[in-house]
């Protein structure tokens, strides 16, 4: 009875996988936010924190300490919709390359296209191999904790298996 019981709890389990991908998107633009965040602050990298930040407040405001609270809370938002497109477009996909593609992808976007073409950060051109070396390896990482993460809870299904099934 008591194995008949536990077998249950683990077919019961299922997971909302919206909810939990805005739960990765928050975690990952936290972390990856103070992470970035640090990064400028060691002069890593030349781009604001808050660089999603800018088109909404000006770049005055987004170097002092609340400008960069709000920079880290605007890259959590882009961070909590850019793991819903991941859940959508590349959620079954097992392991970290489809992830780490996915931050290489978003690196390209924000940095060689949308980035330069706002005003938002100069172009990869003028950045320095620095900002542009630091940034990537941030990106890539994001991409890796938001695709490995999403990939994980929805491809592994041997974590819910009993300790002793055969």
């Amino acid at each position: 009875m008591g194995k008949q019981k536990q077998k249950n709890e683990y077919e019961d389990h299922h997971t909302n996988p919206w909810l939990f991908s805005i739960k990765i998107g928050f975690f990952a633009g936290l972390i990856w936010g103070i992470v970035r965040w640090m990064f400028y602050e060691m002069k890593f990298t030349s781009i604001l924190p808050g660089f999603a930040a800018d088109p909404f407040f000006k770049a005055s405001f987004l170097k002092t300490a609340w400008g960069e609270v709000v920079g880290v809370a605007v890259f959590v938002l882009f961070s909590i919709a850019a793991a819903l497109i991941y859940k959508v477009a590349l959620g079954r996909l097992r392991g970290p390359w489809p992830g780490i593609l996915y931050g290489a992808a978003w690196w390209a976007i924000l940095f060689a296209v949308v980035g330069p073409m706002l005003g938002i950060m100069e172009g990869i051109r003028k950045a320095g191999w620095n900002t542009l070396y630091t940034e990537l390896c941030v990106f890539l990482l994001w991409g890796v904790f938001i695709g490995y993460s999403i990939a994980f809870e929805f491809t592994d299904e041997a974590s819910r298996e009993p300790i002793n099934a055969h």
